[in-house]
């Protein structure tokens, strides 16, 4: 085997490594809320879709839009969807339903956020 192909074999490896990394995420029920919220944003970023949720909405795409611009949009737009459906299929039925609403990942993080309030006993589900 020459070195191109060592070379070849590491980087497809290292990339099929990278994607098998286990992070098992707990549906959120309410007393799981710190364990959750960690574990999702982990996932997001090694995912590498936690754009959305670290950069604010960029302006939309207009006519007069750059390609750079509109780039930019687009790739907040894929995180922002990808990082709202992943969150959601982790969420409990119970739950889910004041959530439904939410179709920007930071609104989306911060109900929940509101949703639960963390005592010295643990999380605690907020009144709705």
């Amino acid at each position: 085997m020459n070195n191109e192909n060592v070379f070849w074999n590491f980087a497809v490896n290292q990339s099929a490594n990278i994607s098998d990394i286990k992070c098992d995420i707990p549906e959120l029920k309410g007393d799981n809320y710190k364990v959750w919220r960690e574990k999702i944003l982990l996932r997001l970023g090694w995912m590498d879709i936690d754009y959305a949720i670290r950069k604010d909405e960029p302006p939309g795409i207009t006519e007069t839009s750059t390609p750079d611009v509109a780039d930019l949009y687009e790739k907040w737009e894929r995180s922002n969807r990808l990082s709202v459906m992943f969150i959601k299929t982790n969420i409990s039925a119970s739950i889910c339903s004041f959530i439904d609403q939410y179709e920007k990942v930071k609104d989306l993080l911060k109900a929940i956020d509101d949703h639960f309030i963390t005592s010295d006993k643990g999380p605690l589900l907020a009144p709705l």
